[in-house]
């Protein structure tokens, strides 16, 4: 019967006696485990920061521009040609299929005064869906309301850059601020967003009604355009559907034929954070893939050394056999000795990657994210390797014939 306990009891004296070989050899391991656990925390915390970020934009969102204005040949950018109006977002939201929330948007760079200061920031006209479909939340006072944009009042919602620059620890709510020479009254305050995946300030705007911007504050030779309209979805299965049928209704109300070309175009930013996701999906399994190759030459570093081992104590395998131990119980010795150097070496590895990957965020700032499927998957990889470059020593420590191994010198 096989004395398991006795054979764990030899193999962990063998590796003490020789305990800086034993050290040695973790050592591949233990840089292995380390490197990955640091990749996989920096590669999962990326995916969770632009994961939020595009949380924070929205979800099913359907971004339809004005199409790019052309001077002498020079295309001026997307939004530059006013083509779209009010009344075509009226019209999407009552003919288009799939839509849950819809509103125009148009914005400009101003000056915004209170009292003795002054801020430059964007001032966005809008309605109160668009808080909505881009996840603005009210963190005190109000947002906008549908008789707001019916009456034009003057009135103002805050982003919190803008209020902390202009207001500084005081509430704004119910003070009058200048967006240019208009007064507008301050009746809400955003939560903060942080900045966007692109590293842009959300919370330095503005917004007010769209109707006031476009009559009181920006001024245009074209009365009735917005720069865009913001489209959120029902869900994921019908943001394709609501794309085409905003397409057709556009081309129909722009007379635009077949062969013409689209004045407007619709960005799909569902589609954007798929394509974002799993692109650093790919990165952080590549990291962790490069960090795995130091796992293999760990791996491989133990069977050199075990191999040696086996050259080393060959008559010690040979009394072993001549007193009754079996092939079994030496191939078991020689695999649990394999596997013990591999899992010390992933524990002390897991220990340094924690470390290391902390001390990441804490230097660099980089985003980390240690999760146990990490420490879990690490520990399970090592633990094959031990067993898998363990066997071939093992097998051929079982196979020494006990005279030939006592004869050895």
């Amino acid at each position: 019967m096989l004395d398991f306990k006795s054979i764990l009891k030899m193999a962990t004296i063998s590796l003490k006696i020789n305990k800086m070989r034993s050290i040695l050899t973790s050592l591949g391991i233990i840089i292995g485990v380390s490197a990955v656990i640091i990749m996989l925390a920096v590669g999962t915390g990326a995916s969770k920061k632009i994961a939020k970020e595009m949380e924070s934009m929205g979800s099913n969102l359907l971004m339809v521009r004005s199409a790019s204005a052309k001077s002498g040949g020079v295309r001026m950018g997307s939004g530059t040609k006013p083509t779209l109006t009010l009344k075509d977002a009226l019209a999407i939201e009552e003919k288009c299929r799939g839509i849950m929330a819809i509103a125009p948007y148009s914005s400009q760079t101003n000056q915004i005064t209170y009292g003795n200061q002054n801020w430059s920031t964007s001032v966005g006209g809008t309605t109160g869906q668009y808080f909505m479909i881009r996840n603005y939340e009210i963190e005190s006072g109000r947002g906008l309301t549908p008789e707001d944009n019916k009456n034009g009042t003057k009135v103002a919602i805050l982003g919190q850059t803008v209020s902390t620059e202009l207001f500084g620890d005081v509430d704004p709510i119910g003070k009058t601020i200048r967006v240019g020479n208009i007064p507008f009254k301050v009746v809400g305050l955003l939560k903060s967003k942080g900045s966007s995946g692109m590293g842009q300030d959300q919370d330095d705007l503005v917004f007010i009604p769209i109707t006031t911007a476009q009559r009181k504050v920006f001024g245009t030779d074209f009365p009735g355009t917005v720069n865009m309209i913001a489209v959120k979805a029902q869900n994921d299965e019908v943001i394709s559907l609501a794309q085409q049928d905003i397409t057709e209704l556009l081309q129909k109300r722009h007379n635009i034929g077949k062969n013409q070309e689209n004045d407007f175009e619709i960005r799909n930013l569902a589609e954007m954070q798929e394509t974002i996701k799993a692109t650093t999906k790919t990165m952080s399994l590549l990291l962790g893939a490069i960090a795995g190759v130091s796992l293999i030459v760990g791996g491989i570093g133990i069977m050199n050394i075990m191999l040696v081992s086996v050259t080393e104590r060959t008559k010690e395998i040979g009394i072993r056999m001549a007193i009754g131990a079996k092939a079994s119980d030496i191939r078991i010795q020689f695999l649990i000795e394999s596997f013990m150097l591999s899992m010390i070496g992933g524990l002390i590895g897991v220990a340094i990657g924690i470390v290391g990957a902390h001390l990441m965020h804490i230097l660099a700032g980089m985003n980390i994210a240690i999760t146990a499927p990490s420490i879990l998957l690490s520990l399970g990889f090592s633990a094959a390797i031990g067993i898998g470059f363990g066997y071939y020593p093992a097998y051929k420590a079982s196979l020494l014939n006990p005279i030939d191994a006592l004869r050895y010198e």
